[in-house]
């Protein structure tokens, strides 16, 4: 497949001389098709962390756009980030169907950033960067369609020591799920509480259909919505929601955002070949909050205002979490509160990055203060379900 180069560049390509040598790692599951239920478990858990991780580095650059500027790029990046979401409910409906319990508001679940690119063989940094070429080319790098290895123990993968790509570590998925459902039964491995499942009823504007999994063929739908709508469907620039939803069809996410990094619309029979060649998009890379694609909240003066929001902005992000957890183990009715949650989440944030960095040398590089995405947990007593472990809770700062 060919790949699509932007026609001006303007902050050039990401690199690592603005962030830390060391990258915080993201833990993958063994290199091999889910042997049991507990294996499958912890397979979909690292899906699930896979889904949100790619949420806080979509939200930065949509909220550093300047209010009244950049329209298409804050659309463009609120869709995605929609379906991200969604992603991660459909995942967390497969960990449940098969018996599983998902695990979200606990500091386990939340990766720190910078972090290295999971399920690639490129060390590639994923940063808190504002809107621009060096987070759209992160964002590329992360749904880029590319040629998908066959799941580990396949003869030609034989000298593979590890992932490759994402789309392989879902095709891994797959495959377990068909394995142990020819071991144990259909109706054995999917025999998870269906009162935990989420549908359509309970996610407003999912951008697809958040559907329940009953059984295997609602279970590889799911993981078919998660891949196509990222890469693409039939080595095509557009998704299969016109196919599994009959909804109008559109560019999957690599290629909505290289419309915004080549500032124009693929049209209706343009190809990943061909690249756009419909109407021009309009964007302003100059029209930004330009922040530290490395900032955390110790980085602000403790006691100061700009350092409070930091913390305020991270506790709504922990509380959250902690709803989502809720809405996946039980509470379905309960993700309805992420949507006033997520604007409360934008505000803060939009708070924070109209302040300049309170460093001297970084405010004169023009240089913003920003959200950190640190969420911030306090362990209770109460056990999280399943694991023996202790559930986290969002700490009051």
């Amino acid at each position: 497949m060919a790949t699509v180069r932007p026609s001006v560049t303007h902050d050039g390509p990401p690199d690592d001389t603005d962030l830390p040598e060391q990258l915080a790692l993201v833990e993958e599951p063994p290199f091999r098709v889910p042997r049991d239920r507990a294996d499958l478990h912890v397979f979909l858990q690292a899906a699930l962390t896979l889904e949100h991780l790619t949420i806080p580095p979509y939200l930065t650059a949509m909220y550093t756009l300047r209010p009244g500027t950049n329209r298409p790029a804050f659309y463009t990046i609120r869709a995605i980030v929609l379906e991200e979401m969604l992603h991660m409910a459909l995942v967390a409906n497969v960990l449940n169907a098969v018996d599983g319990s998902p695990l979200v508001a606990h500091s386990r679940f939340v990766t720190g950033y910078p972090a290295r690119l999971p399920y690639s063989k490129e060390h590639f940094p994923v940063a808190l960067r504002h809107f621009g070429d060096k987070a759209l080319e992160t964002f590329l790098r992360i749904e880029r369609p590319e040629y998908v290895a066959e799941p580990p123990g396949h003869p030609s993968v034989a000298d593979d020591g590890g992932w490759t790509s994402i789309g392989q570590f879902y095709r891994t998925i797959g495959t377990g799920l068909v394995r142990l459902a020819e071991e144990l039964g259909e109706e054995e491995l999917f025999r998870g509480d269906p009162r935990r499942q989420l549908g359509p009823e309970h996610f407003y504007n999912s951008g697809g259909e958040l559907f329940p999994v009953t059984g295997l063929a609602s279970a590889l739908e799911a993981l078919r919505v998660i891949t196509e709508q990222g890469e693409g469907v039939d080595r095509t620039v557009f998704d299969s929601d016109d196919r599994l939803f009959g909804e109008a069809r559109e560019p999957a996410h690599y290629f909505r955002f290289d419309e915004l990094r080549r500032e124009r619309a693929y049209g209706p029979y343009d190809t990943p070949a061909s690249g756009p060649t419909g109407p021009a998009v309009e964007v302003d890379r100059e029209a930004v909050y330009r922040i530290d694609p490395a900032a955390k909240a110790a980085h602000f003066p403790e006691g100061s205002a700009v350092r409070h929001a930091a913390d305020r902005f991270n506790e709504a992000y922990a509380g959250l979490l902690c709803v989502l957890e809720r809405a996946f183990t039980g509470e379905p009715e309960s993700l309805g509160q992420t949507v006033p949650m997520m604007a409360e989440l934008r505000g803060l944030a939009e708070g924070l990055y109209r302040n300049p960095h309170p460093d001297p040398a970084k405010r004169r590089r023009g240089l913003h203060a920003s959200a950190t995405y640190e969420p911030l947990f306090t362990r209770v007593g109460a056990p999280h379900q399943g694991r023996g472990e202790l559930r986290d809770q969002p700490r009051r700062t």
